[in-house]
Parts: C-alpha cells; structure tokens; sequence
C-alpha cells in the first residue's frame, strides 16, 4: 500500500539560550564547525522518514538562517526546509511552524539544542507513530535521586526513580492531535505535555545518551568533545554514529 503520510518536523529555534553563556541565540551556536542548528536538521535529514523541516527562528535572524541552510532551503533538496519567524516562548515557535505545515499528517518537534541526536533514533519515533501511536517521545531512565522540595527547600518526598524519564525529542505527534491540542490553548512545559492535558496517551521508547540538551558551557564543551574525538582511535562507536549526523 502506498504511504500517503506527510512527517514534517517542527524544530523552535528562536531561544536565546541564556544559560549557555553566549552572546548569540543557542541555535546558531556552532559545535564541532557547525551551529547546533545545522547539526540538528543533517540529522533529521539523515534518518530518511521526514519529508520537511520547518525551522522558527528569530524573526532578525530569518535571513542568516536561510544562507546558514544554504542548499537545503532550495526546492529542490530532497527533504526541503523553511524557515519561519519564532516567538517569544517555545510555544508560539511551534505555533507557527504548525501554521506553516498544513499537510502534515505527523509532526516532529526538535530541539536545535540536541544537536547530536541519532538519526536512529528519529526514525524510531517515527516508526511508532505510523504504527498507530498517537504520541511518541524518547526517554532514559533517571540516574539520580530525585526529591520534591517545598518553598523552604524542605523535602516533601522521593519519588520511585524506577517509573521516572528523563523526555528528550524529537517528540512525535498525530498531525491532528497536536493542532487541536494547540489550538485549545493548554500551557506545558513540553508539547508531550500539551497533548497528556487534551487527553491523550504518550508512549515512551527509549531515548540515546547523544540526544542530551546543550544548555550550559558544560554541555557545549562535551558536545565539542564527542565530535572532536569522533575519529580517534578506539571512539568506533561514537564515530559511527556521530558522522551519521555530520555526514
């Protein structure tokens, strides 16, 4: 039968990224050569199941973007990639990348900031998604102990870490579950949030250590260092799946 499905991924990269330290947006940050952004889109590229990519950016920074994706803006790149004004919160950036996507039949929303995902990965999300999964993220378990605290720092409680996640993306969606979720203006703090408060159920397969978050200098000097050492002997594994991303 003929797959009439359309993915098209949603990566919000309009943040400034404060906690990262530097002096422009996290997205354009490069790593290893390349701004997280690039690394991001090669690898969704690379997992060969997203037919787009909408990327919203800050809207003073459309025209860098567009020469920074150089031919992968073009009409004629395989997996063609727009590129939209962002907003203020995350929120209105995957707003309008949905706005911009009107055929979508799934959606991918990415973070820039986990710039050395595996396209591996991505593909598995997918996978699941056209297996009938409504949504879809990736996560690992939790190492550390966890506590709540109240307003005082006392403790309230530890949770059983062996039913925590830590959630990272690309988060997969139903193309109509995550516009209607949208579009009844819920608030969370991830899209998989969004869609758990309009009712729906989330599926969680397991994530990969190389889609960490690049949020502080700490990060951004490991991601430095994965991709630097990618070809050194002994780093096998690492550089299989890192060129994947960079290739």
């Amino acid at each position: 039968m003929h797959d009439t499905s359309r993915v098209v991924a949603l990566v919000p990269a309009a943040g400034r990224g404060v906690r990262l330290g530097e002096s422009i947006p996290k997205a354009f940050v490069p790593v290893g050569g390349s701004p997280m952004l690039i690394l991001a889109i090669d690898g969704l590229i690379a997992s060969g199941v997203v037919d787009h990519i909408v990327i919203a950016a800050p809207a003073e920074l459309l025209d860098e973007a567009r020469i920074l994706l150089g031919h992968r803006a073009e009409p004629a790149c395989p997996v063609p990639v727009s590129v939209v004004a962002g907003g203020a919160e995350r929120t209105d950036s995957v707003r309008a990348g949905i706005a911009a996507a009107p055929q979508a039949t799934h959606f991918l929303v990415h973070d820039a900031a986990r710039a050395l995902t595996p396209p591996s990965m991505i593909a598995r999300v997918v996978a699941e998604l056209k297996s009938g999964c409504p949504a879809v993220v990736p996560g690992l378990p939790v190492a550390d102990t966890i506590k709540s605290v109240d307003a005082d720092g006392e403790v309230t409680g530890t949770p059983d870490r062996s039913v925590l996640r830590a959630i990272q993306t690309p988060q997969g969606f139903d193309g109509r579950l995550l516009r209607d979720a949208y579009a009844a203006g819920m608030h969370a703090t991830d899209d998989a949030g969004l869609v758990e408060a309009f009712g729906a159920r989330v599926r969680v397969i397991p994530g990969d250590p190389l889609a960490f978050k690049i949020t502080t200098p700490l990060d951004l000097r490991l991601a430095r260092t994965l991709l630097a050492e990618r070809d050194t002997p002994g780093r096998a594994e690492i550089s299989e799946q890192l060129n994947t991303v960079t290739r």
